[in-house]
């Protein structure tokens, strides 16, 4: 099935799922979904180079609940897979002397950037590109996979989901991510109605849809509320504020939003945060898990889910008390699996993760209440 999937077999897969994981009372468990996600964060970014197609599908292959297409346009108005709109470090755009002239500067929330942009590009000329590992010094692996797959339109992703859904008797959800909105509207590229009305065409529609639509900003988060009532979700960062807040001089930031008082705000218009993972358990002077924050207890507070992000296996990423190997290595592996444990043992409710199997095994080792 190339395009929309049918509404009575959505439906269908939905009715495999038991009962219990169909109702809860906090954001939107009642998504048809397992109470504790296993998001595969650009898929399973750790096996296959990330926001392909066979990153997508390692990623369901290994026990992703959900799959997390970061969202850009092209020239012609087209979705995108990437994790940025400049493409020189997740393509071989770059060797390609036709595109040469195409390379260019340009200021993207308030940063500078060189390189090639997917607005410069037709989905037809981004489709002769070929996507590449993005941080090679920490997955060697991946590398061999360099100028296999090409760039797949949201369109491909959601096929993908629903033809696997199908295939594995289990909902797959997506979790797509509206990248730099307030810029793409600037330049006449407006992604939110583009993206409610392919999720509506596609079967989506209703607050327990297999969907959670996110974003680091707040504006486009209303928007995007007003138009659909699909679950959204507002990504919070560390540091810094939202950038449609920068533009409009609004003197909030990340923790301010963050706030139980900020929280109760988010509740009005999102379902949930995604919240950087150090908001929930920050690390101390010796880069090891701390004591967690009100973070998880002040969402659950405001009914608001908690998918915090990233859990990436290789040392660099992790605490360094789980680092294994040579912890100083940029590839090793650690424990990945520990730090998932200290995290759902706080009380999230899912996360982000570049290597779902291990997530799935740990989840998967919860007491069945908890992950119901």
């Amino acid at each position: 099935m190339k395009h929309a999937w049918n509404a009575a077999l959505i439906a269908g897969a939905f009715s495999l799922l038991p009962l219990s994981a169909q109702s809860a009372d906090i954001g939107v468990k009642a998504a048809h979904l397992p109470a504790k996600l296993v998001v595969g964060h650009r898929g399973a970014s750790a096996l296959r180079p990330e926001h392909t197609l066979a990153a997508y599908e390692k990623a369901i292959d290994d026990g992703a609940d959900v799959i997390e297409p970061d969202l850009v346009s092209t020239k012609d108005g087209v979705l995108v897979a990437r994790h940025e709109n400049e493409i020189s470090g997740t393509t071989d755009v770059a060797a390609r002397p036709e595109f040469a002239y195409r390379k260019t500067t340009k200021t993207i929330d308030n940063v500078s950037y060189t390189g090639w942009f997917t607005e410069d590009f037709t989905l037809a000329e981004l489709k002769t590109l070929r996507a590449k590992e993005r941080i090679p010094a920490n997955r060697p692996a991946n590398t061999a996979y360099d100028g296999q797959f090409q760039i797949p339109t949201l369109q491909e992703v959601i096929d993908l989901a629903q033809r696997k859904s199908k295939e594995k008797g289990r909902t797959i959800g997506i979790y797509p991510e509206t990248k730099h909105p307030s810029y793409f509207k600037a330049i006449g590229l407006p992604m939110e109605q583009r993206l409610v009305d392919a999720l509506h065409a596609n079967g989506y529609r209703g607050k327990k849809a297999p969907v959670f639509i996110q974003s680091f900003e707040v504006a486009n988060l209303k928007e995007i509320r007003s138009m659909t009532d699909l679950p959204v979700v507002q990504l919070l960062s560390g540091s810094g504020k939202p950038e449609d807040f920068r533009l409009s001089g609004d003197s909030r930031t990340y923790a301010d939003i963050a706030s139980a008082a900020g929280l109760q705000e988010v509740a009005t218009y999102a379902n949930g945060i995604g919240p950087s993972k150090e908001m929930v358990i920050p690390r101390d002077a010796g880069n090891n898990l701390a004591s967690p924050t009100s973070l998880v207890r002040d969402a659950h507070a405001a009914k608001l889910i908690v998918h915090p992000y990233t859990f990436r296996p290789e040392n660099p990423f992790l605490p360094a008390n789980l680092r294994q190997g040579n912890p100083a290595s940029p590839s090793d592996r650690g424990d990945m699996a520990a730090e998932l444990e200290a995290f759902l043992k706080a009380g999230v409710d899912g996360f982000f993760t570049d290597d779902p199997a291990i997530g799935r095994a740990v989840v998967d080792a919860l007491p069945k209440k908890e992950r119901k």
